[in-house]
């Protein structure tokens, strides 16, 4: 197997560096005088600057340099953090994805007029008088007096693996001031048994230097959230006239330590807790795995068939000892396929967060069920949809903060973005306590589009399921935001995609909710397998509410109406012999299976139901996009193929019969 590309691991790791430092922006935002977010963020900014400059990336490197410096100024109390400040380095922030991405590319432009813009904001912040008097005081100190500081630190013993140089620590140490060096050889193994790969040191270093406590731990920034690091001020402090600085040429004196003498610290490097292991796996071996663990389902569902027919227990033993272990393992593998909704919901903060600027509206974000679990597919395809769904919440849902008041509502918006898991699927909702729907506009857009006939009755839900349609916008004009009629009808399209459906529901001068319900995985699920005529289908098990039993008397008596009656309410069924126009004629005692997506249930009349069946999901070719009754196919035990049915178009199939039924009674 080949090593993987350094620069690739880089990018990956970078990419993930601008998410934390977003975040922590994002987070800065709420409160500006956090110290540890602002920590944190220059944290990023530093070692994304240093990890740049080592791989090449230059242009990166010398443009993230002066977000650093401009952190370093605000960590310091030299400026306040200000919304202009944040603001200005999430833009530049944008930018050094594409410094990232394109390294070679024609930046010059972009980059000069956001410096600029940096520039300004810190201009525009300033110093506080507070900070200014401290950073003079602190300043006068420094001109005339020495300070001396106790450091004592070990690494993890990977340090040196992970490209850590213990000397190159040690020397920026020495260019501090003047230091004496201490090791301690306490945990170092016998040579048998020595990996010259880690490290089994600690030191303690004795500093006199006119530096501060913040100039100390920029040494150790790369490693301090592994290491641990002790810095003590002995209080000590000596005249800057008379202080010996160690010549840069000057080896540093390293002094073998008493094996007792810094016990304190061998003892914290042995107390340190093992950090999780985390091993990084590209999503493509993740794919190709879950179509080995698909093969390997229809595999054993052969098997299961074979031993079935086979009267050899043994062959049956080590059948269902496989069934066993291919459940497990189908299981693991989901398992790690799955991914909490947060990875997908922290993307909005930075979208709220700049729309709330370009609009002028006052927007909270809330988010709820984060840690609900979505298959990674699922997580990848639903992150346009959101953004469209999240965008005209807030372009045509919440109102101005001026508006708000007169309505008699807080000045601040609220957009929640909340998910949970119910059954086989999970439902993400979005809600916002804006203006709602007007019906009114909708209905009047709708008739001059000729999606509507003037006069025809519509269900609330049919009315407000027209917003979904191509083209469709009750926007006054064309903004950044919305007015074309682009983006719900790609919505609409993408969640039934993912086999899903969309319930939209409002409340004038309340707000409005959309709720996505999406299957939780699109790889392998549990069916129910059929027979219809002499085709064999798979209805989501998810889906299915029950199964009842059709009687030749009772399927003569509901011709015409296609209505059976469920425990005192009346459920469309659709003759799925009929819609699949089989040529055959129907068994004796047809079954109904009630299939339901939300509210709306419809049944479906087959001719057998032959049980549960694992479902490996094969999409369709390109040759039959257009044929929206079924969502794949599958592969049983015997080598046939069974399709899957489509239940979000069955039940609005289903529901369509309804309404012309009740039109022509």
């Amino acid at each position: 197997m080949s090593n993987p590309d350094p620069i690739s691991v880089f990018r990956t790791e970078a990419a993930e560096l601008l998410e934390q430092i977003e975040s922590g922006l994002l987070d800065l935002t709420r409160n500006l005088a956090d110290r540890d977010q602002v920590d944190a963020v220059f944290r990023g900014l530093h070692t994304l600057k240093g990890s740049g400059a080592m791989f090449g990336f230059d242009a990166l490197a010398a443009f993230t340099h002066h977000c650093e410096t401009a952190f370093d100024r605000v960590r310091k109390g030299e400026v306040p953090a200000t919304h202009e400040l944040v603001s200005a380095v999430l833009s530049a922030q944008d930018h050094m994805r594409a410094l990232l991405e394109t390294p070679n590319g024609d930046h010059d432009a972009v980059s000069a007029a956001l410096l600029e813009n940096l520039q300004r904001a810190v201009d525009g912040a300033g110093a506080s008088p507070a900070a200014a008097i401290d950073a003079t005081g602190a300043s006068a100190g420094a001109e005339g007096m020495l300070r001396e500081w106790r450091i004592s630190f070990c690494l993890p013993t990977n340090a040196m693996v992970n490209g850590t140089n213990p000397l190159a620590l040690l020397d920026e140490l020495r260019a501090l001031g003047e230091c004496r060096i201490v090791a301690d050889t306490s945990a170092v193994p016998p040579l048998e048994a020595l990996d010259p790969r880690e490290i089994h040191l600690a030191w303690t270093v004795t500093l006199k230097t006119a530096h501060g406590r913040s100039e100390i731990e920029d040494v150790f920034i790369f490693v301090m959230d592994e290491m641990t690091l002790e810095i003590t001020e002995t209080g000590a402090e000596t005249p800057r006239a008379s202080a010996t600085v160690v010549p840069a040429a000057k080896p540093v004196s390293i002094v073998p330590a008493d094996p007792g003498q810094s016990a304190g610290t061998a003892d914290a490097k042995q107390a340190k807790p093992a950090s999780a292991e985390n091993v990084r796996v590209p999503a493509e071996r993740l794919d190709e795995m879950m179509d080995r663990v698909g093969e390997l389902v229809i595999a054993q569902s052969r098997l299961t068939q074979l031993a079935g027919a086979d009267a050899d227990l043994g062959l049956r033993s080590v059948s269902e000892e496989i069934e066993r272990l291919s459940g497990e393992l189908r299981d693991t593998m989901m398992v790690l396929r799955m991914m909490p909704v947060a990875s997908l919901f922290s993307r909005f903060r930075r979208l709220v967060h700049d729309l709330s600027r370009e609009t002028g509206k006052e927007i909270e974000l809330i988010t709820e069920g984060e840690s609900t679990e979505v298959d990674k597919t699922v997580i990848d395809r639903l992150a346009d949809p959101l953004v469209h769904l999240v965008r005209n919440s807030i372009d045509h849902g919440l109102e101005t903060p001026d508006d708000r008041v007169a309505a008699g509502k807080p000045p601040k918006g609220r957009v929640v973005l909340s998910a949970h898991q119910t059954g086989g699927e999970v439902i993400i909702t979005i809600k916002d306590d804006g203006r709602g729907i007007n019906r009114e506009r909708v209905r009047a857009k709708a008739e001059a589009s000729g999606l509507v006939q003037p006069g025809v009755a519509l269900t609330d839900q049919e009315l407000l399921q027209l917003i979904f349609q191509p083209g469709f916008s009750t926007a006054q004009q064309v903004t950044n935001l919305s007015g074309r009629g682009v983006g719900m009808d790609v919505v609409k399209k993408t969640v039934e995609a993912l086999r899903g459906t969309i319930d939209i529901t409002s409340r004038p001068g309340e707000g409005s909710e959309v709720a996505l319900r999406i299957p939780l995985t699109l790889a392998i699920i549990d069916g129910l397998l059929v027979r219809v005529g002499r085709g064999r289908y798979v209805i989501p098990l998810s889906a299915v509410e029950e199964c009842l039993e059709l009687s030749i008397e009772e399927d003569l008596r509901s011709r015409g109406r296609s209505f059976i009656s469920l425990r005192d309410s009346l459920v469309p069924f659709l003759r799925l012999r009929e819609l699949f126009r089989t040529g055959t004629q129907p068994d004796p005692y047809q079954k109904v299976v009630v299939i339901s997506t939300g509210t709306e249930r419809v049944g479906l009349v087959v001719d057998q139901i032959i049980g549960d069946h694992q479902t490996v999901i094969k999409s369709m070719s390109k040759l039959h996009h257009d044929v929206v009754t079924f969502s794949g196919a599958t592969i049983l035990g015997d080598g046939s193929v069974a399709l899957i049915l489509d239940v979000a178009h069955l039940v609005a199939a289903g529901q369509q019969q309804e309404a012309q039924l009740r039109a022509a009674g």
